[in-house]
């Protein structure tokens, strides 16, 4: 049985005891959070849609840790004028463990 759910504005394919990264989200380790944007769900080859979201769907995932991502630097250059600029970014992630996906 798997889903896939809208978390924090992306689409992510889950399964039960999946652990996964995502944005950043609310809530202090160990949390436990539902997701209720539910968009399709496959269970042993029966397959509902939503339109968009499936009705009565919930998926269970509790917070494991906040951590930032690897760094990515971003270098822009304009040849033959001096111009050199570097930027850094740490992206704010949160590892979450899929609990349970539940229909009614």
């Amino acid at each position: 049985m798997y889903a896939i759910v809208d978390i924090a504005g992306q689409q992510f394919k889950v399964e039960k005891e999946v652990k996964l990264y995502v944005n950043r989200l609310e809530g202090e380790e160990g949390a436990e959070v539902d997701f209720d944007k539910v968009l399709l769900i496959d269970n042993d080859g029966k397959v509902k849609v939503g339109t968009p979201n499936v009705k009565n769907a919930v998926v269970k995932a509790k917070i494991l840790s906040h951590l930032k991502g690897d760094k990515v630097l971003v270098f822009k250059k304009k040849r033959r004028k001096g111009y050199q600029k570097l930027n850094g970014h740490r992206q704010l992630l949160t590892r979450i463990q899929i609990e349970d996906i539940v229909t009614k």
